[in-house]
């Protein structure tokens, strides 16, 4: 890795403002460890895209992401081009400072930053499968995104849109349970049709839909404990038609990734899923960027990952 033309790309805001705090210690844990690299901070929404593709046109080899899911996310997303991978060789680290940090329980990185280094240096690129989506924005456009962890229409959405507009003050897993509480409480099941692989498999009152690539979601949820991130499948769970008090009733199964055999839970696996709805927000690996109808297709082993 030493040898490698190394981008590192912070965004100074995520986990309310700690990464900026933290960040001299972080390029130190890295300088101590021999790694040489630019530095490029994040001003703004999506900035982290636009540098991540910046750096790869200039001819880096690996981008490590600092911040939360949703830099992680933005940093993925220049690794490609509405029409796919921008270079394909190229490597994706992660050092995850956000509030939920759930993309790194799936792959194994710790949070702790000074192990997250050490694993930085000694993890081999491991290929792993992207999903590419379609869906409405906030501007009423079709647009373009992919995904390295889960995408979810519903509850989730409705609970990153409430959580990002909190301080997040009180970290990830008290902010995310609060957040889907407290949405739950507002939240109506919303009407759904939903197929994978060009076949139907539900139509009716939906209360999440998760196409998964990674297990984690909101802050800990195992809500896909079966997903493997590079088996070229999305594992898909459907929860329908559940009221507050059943979702609630259940909740710490899905902490623990014990709900797949309620009666209301459908699970499948499939490479490409399409929810038509008009009214159910979405959840891209912990940012809320719109809204359905969505359009899910895997890109298989699409991303190499220090992991």
């Amino acid at each position: 890795m030493k040898d490698l033309k190394t981008a590192v790309v912070v965004n100074p805001a995520s986990a309310n403002g700690l990464t900026a705090r933290r960040w001299p210690e972080i390029a130190g844990l890295m300088e101590n460890e021999g790694i040489s690299f630019d530095t490029f901070m994040t001003e703004a929404p999506e900035h982290a895209t636009e540098l991540t593709r910046r750096a790869l046109r200039d001819g880096c080899d690996l981008v490590v992401s600092v911040g939360g899911d949703g830099t992680h996310n933005e940093v993925m997303n220049g690794f490609f081009t509405p029409e796919g991978p921008l270079r394909r060789e190229a490597q994706l680290g992660f050092i995850s400072m956000g509030t939920g940090s759930d993309l790194i329980k799936t792959l194994g990185i710790p949070k702790d930053p000074a192990e997250a280094v050490k694993h930085l240096l000694a993890a081999p690129p491991r290929a792993v499968d992207v999903g590419r989506l379609s869906f409405c924005n906030h501007r009423g456009d079709r647009e373009v995104r992919y995904f390295v962890n889960i995408a979810g229409l519903g509850l989730d959405g409705d609970t990153v849109d409430r959580v990002n507009r909190t301080s997040k003050a009180l970290g990830g897993f008290i902010s995310f349970l609060w957040g889907t509480v407290a949405s739950l409480m507002l939240y109506r099941n919303k009407e759904m049709a939903i197929t994978v692989d060009d076949q139907p498999v539900f139509e009716g009152v939906v209360t999440i839909v998760a196409v998964a690539n990674g297990r984690y979601f909101g802050g800990g949820m195992c809500i896909a404990p079966h997903a493997v991130m590079e088996d070229g499948l999305f594992d898909i769970v459907i929860l329908h038609s559940l009221s507050k008090l059943n979702l609630l009733a259940n909740l710490p199964k899905v902490y623990r990734g014990a709900h797949l055999d309620h009666p209301q839970c459908i699970t499948l696996r499939g490479r490409k899923v399409a929810v038509q709805t008009e009214e159910a927000l979405l959840n891209l690996d912990g940012e809320q960027p719109g809204r359905g109808p969505a359009e899910v297709e895997l890109l298989p082993l699409a991303l190499q990952v220090k992991a």
